[in-house]
């Protein structure tokens, strides 16, 4: 009987190894995948809908390198303009969100929700300035990328006009 036992745990261990080895790389810990950076990844947004004052949209990041990689959390996110640049008012704010890491596997996309409020109900205190786009960094990267997005924005640092998600799949 007791050898039984012991052939059953033999079994049932072999079996969840099995199992556990056919698991995408994300559900397994990611090993040996690497860390997204900007030459795996191109950023583009994707306008969506509209709200009292608010204007509803996603950066989406898609895999155009011949590897997969993995992402996790939030990136950064700004506006910028002067047509060289120069960030344009607060960086996004970042909403709470699960956070996960995904794997991105070659043409596939991850995407963070973004929210943009106008800047008319600031009026007394935002500054006016026209943006020509966003300054979208991946999470961990020190160098961004430009997406274009003409819209204006508050120069007024204190006024948080950009609110944005953890990355997912869209």
């Amino acid at each position: 009987m007791r050898s039984f036992r012991w052939g059953a745990v033999v079994a049932a261990a072999g079996m969840v190894a099995m199992v556990v080895a056919g698991l995408p790389a994300a559900a397994s810990g990611v090993r040996g995948v690497p860390e997204c950076t900007n030459a795996n990844l191109v950023a583009s947004y994707h306008q969506g809908g509209a709200a009292t004052s608010h204007q509803y949209g996603r950066i989406v990041l898609r895999n155009t390198s011949a590897q997969a990689c993995s992402i996790r959390g939030y990136g950064g996110l700004s506006y910028v303009g002067g047509g060289n640049g120069t960030q344009i008012g607060a960086a996004a704010d970042r909403t709470p969100s699960r956070v996960r890491t995904i794997v991105v596997a070659p043409g596939k996309k991850v995407a963070s929700q973004v929210v943009e409020t106008s800047w008319a109900p600031y009026a007394g205190r935002c500054h006016r300035a026209h943006v020509d786009g966003f300054r979208v960094y991946l999470p961990d990267e020190t160098r961004s990328q430009y997406v274009k997005h003409p819209t204006t924005g508050c120069t007024n640092p204190r006024v948080h006009l950009l609110a944005h998600k953890a990355y997912r799949r869209p």
